[in-house]
């Protein structure tokens, strides 16, 4: 009865150890779902703003990067750090609104009688409000989504 009982406490410990990192892999798949669904999930959904060209392809995913560099940055036995190293990352996460000085490359425009003329190259004053389109933060689904992996694990443990 003894060894019994101290077999499904070093399951349950050997359970905690591993937590941690399946947490992290929650965590992380959660923030990539936010791109398929384009919304944020807290408490309620909260569907991101839509771009104002609908032919430009999908929202927040042009060449797929930042939705790739989402990883696990830091993990203890007491917490973990998910995060991305992309610049524009905070931006898209939280909004930003851009006030700068641009410089526009020379080119060719295509006019809409279909004839083509040239665009020297020129500054120009950028002023551009980017909506919040969150990906990553605290989430009240998340936080639930994790209390369940622990509940079940331990559980798992413990039998």
């Amino acid at each position: 009865m003894e060894t019994n009982f101290i077999k499904k406490l070093e399951r349950a410990a050997r359970a905690m150890d591993r937590i941690p990192k399946r947490a992290a892999v929650v965590a992380v798949n959660f923030s990539k779902e936010r791109f398929v669904r384009k919304n944020w999930v807290d408490k309620t959904r909260k569907p991101w703003k839509s771009r104002k060209r609908k032919d430009r392809g999908s929202l927040m995913v042009h060449t797929g990067r930042l939705k790739r560099s989402i990883r696990v940055l830091h993990v203890t036995n007491n917490y973990v750090v998910i995060g991305t190293n992309v610049p524009y990352a905070k931006a898209h996460n939280e909004g930003e609104t851009i006030k700068k000085k641009v410089v526009v490359k020379a080119h060719n425009r295509r006019t809409r009688s279909g004839r083509n003329s040239k665009v020297t190259a020129h500054p120009r004053q950028m002023n551009t409000q980017l909506p919040e389109r969150r990906f990553m933060g605290n989430s009240a689904l998340l936080a639930r989504r994790i209390e369940r992996l622990i509940e079940r694990d331990l559980n798992n443990a413990l039998k």
